[in-house]
């Protein structure tokens, strides 16, 4: 095992700066995500973390050890990606070996130690298989193996479940998370599936152009988002986000938010005159009047838009008044429209200022 430290990473192709200056601490023995949309810097940063590419400038340590210059094969690093990369013309027996073969260990130990990954991915009965002959998640439960067999101290992902459909994506995620408790091993998980990062990490870094919005574990950055993006980001169905228009004192220690010309929100907290958004979570409101602890919002013109039904209860997306928005419906089959009243639990208001950060 292994922690990571990336000091003043940056990254340059050409002219375009990907990642202007990053510092960033990755503890050892837990599971950290590189959440972000595409184009964010993530796969760039495991790649360099593999020494697969070059920093412009900064330093990257494993265990200490500054790795700049250190190969790839060096680094004590196993690898993972999406498509699989496994030897077309090997055995599913020879591609799990093929790391113990390159590092010399001995015919029975190789032997052995395949029978033993083979057993816990449920590859046994595939040893003598070619790649073409397996499916794309027997592929993926291979190249695991493969990353597994030698004990590395670091694992790193790049988006391994991305080609997958949804049930094996799913059941490979479980196994994945089981592998890492077992093991206890340092691992850098690249993904822009949230579901992913919630179910895996320890520790969730939020990227965006190149720059850290947050780092976290799932919970924190799901109950207190440091800033919109986040807020936007983490959390589905998304959170429900309304402009302010502008925010008073209520005279007993509260504030009236107005949210349209014929809508308010009175919240039992004082906020700073620069408040700009307030959001909250779907499942923290229902339909009804407010009880104790909880707020009122009256929402006129609403119309339903779609309905996402998820066994004994959906989700409600809704156009009105001010925007959209999505509820927790009270039926499977509820349709809603016209106005509509919601209880809101106080406590789970989050509050963003004008220059998008959260009011704590």
């Amino acid at each position: 095992m292994a922690d990571i430290q990336l000091r003043s990473i940056s990254k340059r192709f050409g002219d375009v700066e990907v990642i202007p200056d990053l510092d960033l601490s990755m503890p050892d023995g837990k599971v950290t995500v590189l959440l972000g949309p595409s184009g964010c810097g993530k796969s760039t940063l495991l790649r360099m973390i593999a020494g697969l590419e070059t920093p412009s400038g900064g330093e990257i340590r494993i265990d200490g050890q500054v790795m700049n210059e250190v190969p790839p094969a060096e680094r004590g690093c196993a690898l993972v990606f999406q498509n699989y990369a496994l030897y077309p013309h090997k055995t599913v027996r020879h591609n799990l070996s093929f790391p113990l073969r390159m590092a010399k260990v001995g015919k029975a130990e190789q032997e052995k130690a395949v029978q033993e990954i083979a057993h816990k991915l449920e590859l046994t009965p595939l040893l003598d298989r070619y790649p073409r002959q397996l499916s794309g998640g027997q592929r993926q439960r291979v190249a695991m193996g493969r990353a597994m067999i030698r004990r590395p101290g670091v694992f790193l992902y790049d988006e391994p479940l991305s080609n997958l459909d949804l049930e094996l994506r799913v059941r490979l995620r479980l196994e994945i998370a089981r592998m890492q408790r077992e093991l206890q091993a340092t691992a850098v998980y690249v993904t822009h599936d949230q579901t992913e990062a919630m179910t895996l990490a320890d520790q969730i870094v939020v990227l965006r152009k190149g720059r850290i919005e947050q780092v976290g574990a799932p919970l924190e950055l799901y109950r207190a988002p440091a800033n919109l993006f986040v807020a936007g980001f983490i959390g589905t169905p998304r959170i429900n986000l309304f402009p302010v228009l502008g925010a008073a004192a209520d005279g007993n220690g509260g504030t009236r938010l107005s949210l349209g010309e014929n809508t308010q929100l009175d919240v039992p907290r004082a906020l700073p005159a620069d408040v700009r958004t307030v959001g909250f979570r779907p499942e923290q409101a229902r339909l009804g009047e407010a009880g104790a602890g909880q707020v009122q919002l009256e929402l006129r013109g609403c119309e339903t838009q779609a309905m996402e039904h998820l066994g004994d209860r959906a989700f409600c997306y809704l156009r009105c008044e001010l925007g959209e928005l999505v509820v927790l419906a009270p039926s499977a089959d509820a349709q809603l429209s016209g106005t509509l009243r919601l209880a809101i639990d106080a406590g789970a208001l989050r509050y963003f200022d004008a220059s998008e950060q959260a009011i704590r």
